[in-house]
């Protein structure tokens, strides 16, 4: 581009280190929010300099929130007893989209990893132990992904936990899946955690 457009170049370039942008199509967004600029450019600058000023990490979950608690920790409703592990936020939010869960999360911001010398001081198991035998909890639902280093975490987190039950999120056939389409794993999953109808 020419040389009077470093901010449009400067928004171009921070646009395409978004998730699913490269150079092109941040080009064509950066196009289109200009194009719009009263419409969505200008709501949308004011939205996101709201939110990075003001949203931060719960202090009892790590969900994202804009106060201290979020409004599922602050929930009388979901003290059931539950509390549903997960791997990072946008697993919380698929979570509460699917509408079916009612207990509290915790969100340890990624999984044991040797090769990336992630271990459970660096993730926020510490503080679900503290949760765990400070709240009134029966059940921990381990919801983490099934691939090694989620269930390598999700064994350690068992580990830690003697005096609580710990689950695990059913594993294998999604809805709506073919047999044909499916990996090994994915097979041998469901075939082991089987149920009668």
């Amino acid at each position: 581009m020419s040389n009077g457009t470093e901010d449009l170049d400067n928004l171009i370039a921070l646009m395409a280190k978004l998730p699913g942008l490269g150079p092109r199509s941040a080009r064509r967004a950066v196009l289109h929010l200009i194009k719009k600029r009263a419409l969505v450019l200008m709501p949308l600058a004011d939205a996101m300099h709201k939110v990075g000023s003001t949203v931060r990490e719960c202090i009892n979950c790590g969900n994202v929130t804009t106060s201290d608690l979020c409004d599922i920790c602050q929930s009388e409703k979901r003290a059931n007893g539950q509390i549903a592990v997960v791997e990072d936020v946008a697993d919380l939010w698929a979570m509460e989209r699917a509408g079916v869960f009612k207990g509290r999360y915790h969100v340890l911001g990624g999984t044991l990893s040797a090769l990336d010398a992630i271990g459970p001081d660096e993730l926020r198991i510490p503080k679900l132990i503290d949760r765990i035998t400070t709240d009134s909890v029966t059940e921990v639902i381990l919801a983490l992904g099934a691939t090694i280093d989620g269930q390598t975490t999700a064994h350690y987190i068992a580990d830690q936990l003697p005096n609580v039950t710990v689950t695990s999120l059913a594993q294998g056939v999604p809805v709506g899946g073919e047999l044909d389409y499916l990996d090994d794993g994915t097979i041998s999953a469901a075939l082991n955690a089987r149920k009668a109808l």
